[in-house]
């Protein structure tokens, strides 16, 4: 059962993982802070009461008394050759803001705890691929996960976004978690986003529309007079813009369903609900196809909530080619497009209705770029699955970034003044690629 988050199970959930680092020894914890009131023009978060269980290790942490910078590298021989090891301080070149900095903290420890967290996509778009996603999710966490140092949640999104498991370090409450994905249901979407149309209720100004009363202007639609615009909807003519809805073209300006795939405020809530409060090492792993149809959040709002949680995001692209296009498998839940870009086909809709070859012009999003964009600006990396390169591949690559990473540490020559600072972090060796993130926000 879906439960609605409440501020009080905010608190419980981060005063649980509170309690479970601080009796294992991590020290430097900063204090608990109130949410903010709810607010219905931001993204919620559907969460489980909190049950961790086990043991969190002590972690290595900068004092607290000096506002250290922290950077996890990667370093690779070139761009897709192997991990770099053993390279000291001294092989890297730091600057901020263009202005050469010091490093004064420098390891390469694979010991550090992680707080890891695996943001699935489960959106109509994914419904061929999510058993994939699935069964390797599972190898990935028994692989990377060490229960006496490490935690992760589980994250699914698509009309919402809802906390399946909570941070634990148990690999059974993951499976479990895992086991529970489940394809967004569209009748659902549709109560979501109030209203059971058409079957009956909450139709604009009341009613139950469509057998009766109450339709805006009056009368008794669909069957007669009293449209918007007049004419004899909906099998023919005077449609808003033109067409003929409902079996072909003319929707107005092609609209989609909305909230069929809430991407960026899966990782905004992530970044800002679960990582924000979490010390050392932490990243969030996407896997979807990239694609947003419904957040609250934009893009770059996402983004920054990452980089002001410190969290690297690994964004792996897992597409089913012919989730757009309409075609008879399964229809593409809350993405379907409606009608010719702009409204209206010319000439009113298109003959025989829909568009030629089932589908309709792709004018969505790059998810490609998308993922690019947030894995670079957060200092993590992009993977596509493809059929050279599965899915399992994929995560095994992910394990090895995160299992060889150099911990680099400095402080800033510049007091802290809120603003976005860009960092920019090489070896000296001009075949080596460093992987990092690409600034943070001071204060």
């Amino acid at each position: 059962m879906r439960i609605e988050m409440s501020r009080r199970r905010i608190l419980e959930s981060l005063a649980a993982v509170a309690s479970l680092r601080a009796l294992c020894g991590q020290q430097g914890q900063p204090p608990q802070q109130n949410p903010p009131p709810p607010d219905s023009q931001q993204p919620q978060l559907t969460r489980p009461a909190p049950n961790l269980s086990g043991q969190q290790a002590e972690s290595s942490t900068f004092s607290t008394e000096i506002k250290v910078v922290n950077v996890f590298a990667t370093v690779r021989k070139g761009k897709d050759g192997p991990i770099v090891h053993n390279l000291t301080k001294d092989d890297f070149v730091l600057d901020e803001d263009g202005r050469p900095e010091t490093i004064a903290y420098f390891s390469q420890e694979s010991n550090l705890p992680l707080t890891l967290g695996l943001l699935v996509d489960t959106s109509g778009s994914q419904r061929r691929v999510l058993n994939d996603e699935r069964t390797a999710s599972l190898k990935f966490f028994d692989q990377i996960l060490r229960e006496d140092r490490d935690l992760a949640f589980l994250i699914h999104f698509d009309f919402q976004v809802e906390l399946l498991q909570d941070l634990t370090n148990s690999k059974q409450k993951l499976e479990d978690g895992l086991n529970a994905l489940r394809i967004g249901d569209n009748q659902q979407q549709q109560q979501q986003q109030g209203g059971n149309n058409p079957n009956g209720g909450n139709y604009p100004n009341g009613g139950n529309y469509p057998n009766g009363g109450n339709y805006p202007n009056g009368g008794n639609y669909p069957n007669g007079g009293n449209y918007p615009n007049g004419g004899n909807y909906p099998n023919g003519g005077n449609y808003p813009n033109g067409g003929n809805y409902p079996n072909g073209g003319g929707y107005p300006q092609g609209r989609m369903i909305r909230g069929g795939t809430d991407l960026y405020d899966a990782v905004y809530l992530a970044s800002n609900e679960l990582m924000k409060k979490q010390k050392g090492r932490k990243a969030l792993v996407l896997l979807t196809d990239g694609v947003d149809t419904g957040s609250k959040e934009t893009i770059y709002q996402a983004i920054e909530s990452a980089q002001r949680s410190d969290t690297l995001i690994y964004s792996v692209l897992f597409s089913d080619s012919g989730a757009y296009n309409n075609g008879p498998m399964y229809p593409p839940m809350g993405r379907r497009r409606m009608g010719y870009p702009g409204g209206g086909y010319p000439g009113g809709g298109y003959p025989g209705g829909g568009y030629p070859g089932g589908g309709y012009p792709d004018n969505r999003p790059d998810g490609k770029k998308i993922l690019q964009q947030i894995s670079r600006e957060t200092g993590g990396g992009f993977f596509e699955v493809s059929h050279s390169h599965p899915i399992d591949k994929v995560f095994a690559a992910i394990e090895e970034d995160l299992r060889n990473q150099y911990s680099i540490g400095y402080t800033s020559d510049q007091p802290p003044n809120g603003a976005y600072r860009h960092i920019h972090l090489t070896a000296k060796k001009k075949d080596y690629i460093v992987r990092a993130r690409e600034g943070y926000y001071a204060g």
